[in-house]
């Protein structure tokens, strides 16, 4: 059911549908005193607040705050947004047509909103920038991850490319920057089995069947430095952060591995040294071949002293 709210800052607003009615009545007065039990998390006195600035809407207009409860209907709301950290990088085009947008992905920031990221994401950012309020991600990089993202244009285009990166059709290509490790033999091939809990900020390993499979080639080394390609055959979340540091060399400027530090949402010195470089896939709409290549560079190896100094 299409919303009648138009987005806002690029964001859709939430959809909510009311529960079934039971046999006994339902168990909510007014549908003020349903979202006041649904949205635990809101202050009633906010909920108050937007239904009377008609800000929350059902299917004939706003909802009033004695509205009574109708089951299996549904309501549509922008959330209050959070206050965010601006993140001062710009996004760089790197393709575009009808079907789809490949960027460059700046560190520091998200793919999607979640959480404290909002506003600052590539998703939304891209959408109200470029007035494409039905663009979606075709796969995601992490917050600090930087490089090649893609997205889908056209809705009726998602499952196509969605389904490419689910199902491991895409050859994703990466390189980083970490310590030269002499004895380390390469190139090689590790696997192992990766887990990561929900709730739980970092992802670790554990004995048992590998589930994460990454080939990492040295390409150079100077100065005490290693400039490193990965190609994962697995999507495991750290996947690569982890597999460098099981091997002793982890990424420069990683928070996570092998030891978690804590940096403030305003500090964008010092990024993770990881950078998504190659998208590679047969295109499931045209039948091409298609080939992408980042414009960015990971700047601890082109400018190690001016990164180091920060």
């Amino acid at each position: 059911m299409a919303s009648p709210l138009p987005p806002r800052h690029g964001l859709d607003p939430v959809r909510l549908r009311t529960p079934v009615a039971s046999p006994e009545g339902p168990p909510w007065a007014t549908m003020r005193d349903h979202l006041v039990e649904r949205l635990p998390r809101v202050d009633p006195a906010r909920i108050d607040a937007m239904l009377r600035e008609e800000r929350i809407v059902g299917v004939d207009g706003p909802i009033g705050p004695d509205a009574p409860f109708v089951p299996e209907s549904f309501l549509w709301f922008h959330r209050d947004l959070p206050d965010e950290v601006a993140v001062p990088f710009g996004i760089g085009i790197v393709h575009r047509d009808d079907d789809l947008l490949v960027v460059d992905k700046p560190h520091f920031l998200a793919t999607i909103p979640r959480g404290r990221h909002i506003l600052e994401t590539a998703l939304v950012r891209l959408r109200r920038e470029l007035d494409l309020p039905a663009l979606s991600p075709a796969h995601r990089l992490d917050r600090v991850t930087a490089g090649l993202l893609m997205f889908v244009v056209r809705p009726e285009r998602r499952g196509a490319y969605q389904t490419l990166f689910r199902d491991r059709r895409v050859r994703k290509t990466y390189e980083a920057v970490a310590r030269h490790d002499p004895g380390l033999e390469l190139p090689r091939t590790v696997r192992s089995r990766i887990v990561k809990e929900r709730g739980v900020i970092r992802a670790y390993e554990e004995p048992g069947a590998p589930n994460a499979v990454t080939h990492v080639e040295l390409l150079a080394h100077r100065d005490g430095l290693a400039h490193y390609r990965l190609v994962p055959e697995s999507g495991r979340t750290h996947q690569l952060r982890l597999h460098m540091s099981g091997l002793g060399v982890p990424l420069l400027g990683d928070d996570f591995y092998p030891v978690l530090t804590d940096r403030p949402l305003d500090d964008f010195r010092r990024p993770l040294q990881l950078l998504a470089t190659e998208l590679e896939f047969q295109d499931p709409v045209s039948g091409q071949q298609r080939r992408f290549r980042t414009r960015l560079q990971l700047q601890a190896w082109t400018s190690y002293a001016d990164w180091a100094s920060h």
